[in-house]
């Protein structure tokens, strides 16, 4: 395979990442701006973080879904989307880490990894070619 069409592929590949990831998130994105996120402020409290910090899932949930979509710091937008899954991680999911889902089998995170594995691969790999800012 040639450099040019190598070089191509894993354009369309990060275009490919970008544009799934944003989708989902921006699911979640929506679902936060007609419920809001006060029930956030509870799980950070726990922890000792501030309850404004659940404001925070408005910019990782629809802001940075939005910049890998148009390709505009990736790198950035997917860092925000990986602290985010963090967050979750660890204020919401923390007993599911180690749990097998008892309908169907299936690691307990296994999305919220997915997300979070996806966010950091576009944080190393940047947007590619198809971004308004393609190293970013």
């Amino acid at each position: 395979m040639s450099p040019s069409l190598r070089s191509s592929g894993t354009d369309v590949g990060l275009l490919v990442l970008r544009v799934g990831l944003a989708a989902i998130l921006l699911f979640h994105g929506a679902y936060k701006l007609t419920h809001g996120v006060d029930w956030i402020k509870g799980p950070l409290g726990h922890v000792g973080l501030p309850g404004f910090l659940a404001y925070g899932t408005y910019v990782a949930e629809l802001v940075a879904p939005i910049m890998l979509i148009v390709g505009a710091w990736t790198r950035i937008g997917a860092l925000v989307i990986a602290i985010d899954m963090v967050m979750a991680l660890v204020l919401v999911m923390r007993p599911q880490i180690l749990a097998i889902k008892p309908s169907g089998g299936g690691w307990g995170i296994e999305l919220e990894a997915l997300i979070l594995l996806t966010a950091l691969a576009l944080v190393f790999a940047g947007g590619g070619r198809f971004s308004v800012v393609p190293n970013g």
